[in-house]
């Protein structure tokens, strides 16, 4: 299994060399991902009375291929970056293919385009996209960047995208890049099955419910006819809660579970999460060390 960490820049801030000093920390303890939430705007709190602890314009985040194509020339050569996760719909497809593609070179073909619908509908009416039909129209995204990441001249015509015989350059160094998905609806999973690379899943605890996710997840993959170990699996954790053994009994279900990428994410509070109590980046970065090194020879 890799281990990464979320960059936690709504409690570190965003300032590049606060960004760079985390980034090859975190590098030196043995984390080899690097993960990047997004969200293009936030809402004025003040405005909306019970909005609850969604993130607001109070929160800070950095636009991921513009931070991650920062890091790109200055983390080592195995690091691997994600977004988990970009809101797809809320953007132009051709767009993100080619930011995706152009971030592929420069961190030679170590990003994985993380994707979800969102569920904030005050950011698709600021980008002038439709929030009801997110989730069918970013299906077809995907299709249609896989084309355009793919060859050097696409003709494409779908319900909502179309090019004829034009591109993108660069193109990825693999002709391809990586999709994951976040959420946990079933439509999601099954578009996992149909054409996914991998489920950042964050709503399950080990146990049960997990189980039957990852069977169903499985299941519906053996019926698209595809072998069920070539989608990857990430799961989060948090170090806010528990200790030392807690933590090396969780990353060994995971791995029992045929996770491939666990991700730190300290700065979390929802659902079984627990952020730590700090919102340093010394906070940060002690309770980063302590997980590398209860958890290291267990990965």
């Amino acid at each position: 299994m890799r281990l990464g960490v979320m960059l936690p820049l709504t409690d570190i801030g965003g300032e590049p060399g606060v960004v760079r000093d985390f980034a090859l920390a975190s590098e030196e303890m043995g984390y080899t991902n690097l993960g990047l939430a997004d969200h293009v705007l936030g809402v004025n709190a003040e405005s909306r009375p019970g909005w609850g602890d969604r993130n607001t314009s109070a929160d800070m985040f950095h636009d991921p291929f513009v931070l991650f194509g920062f890091l790109a020339g200055l983390c080592k050569p195995t690091t691997e970056f994600s977004t988990q996760v970009l809101i797809l719909a809320q953007r132009q497809a051709a767009l993100v293919a080619k930011q995706a593609a152009s971030l592929d070179v420069l961190c030679d073909g170590r990003f994985r385009l993380g994707i979800g619908v969102g569920w904030n509908q005050a950011e698709f009416t600021a980008l002038n996209e439709n929030f009801s039909n997110r989730g069918r129209r970013s299906a077809e995204q995907i299709e249609f960047m896989q084309a355009l990441w793919a060859q050097p001249h696409v003709t494409f015509k779908g319900r909502w995208h179309q090019v004829d015989d034009a591109g993108i350059n660069p193109l990825p160094v693999n002709r391809r890049v990586p999709v994951w998905f976040g959420g946990h609806v079933e439509q999601t999973l099954r578009r996992i099955a149909r054409m996914g690379d991998g489920w950042i899943m964050n709503a399950y605890p080990p146990g049960v419910e997990a189980d039957a996710e990852f069977s169903k997840l499985w299941r519906l993959t053996e019926a698209e006819g595809r072998d069920p170990a070539s989608i990857g699996i990430e799961v989060w954790m948090s170090s806010g809660a528990g200790g030392p053994k807690e933590w090396r009994d969780e990353v060994a279900y995971w791995k029992r579970q045929r996770v491939s990428h666990i991700t730190l994410f300290n700065a979390f509070a929802r659902r079984h999460h627990r952020r730590i109590v700090g919102t340093s980046v010394a906070d940060h970065l002690t309770a980063m060390r302590a997980f590398r090194d209860a958890v290291g020879d267990a990965l």
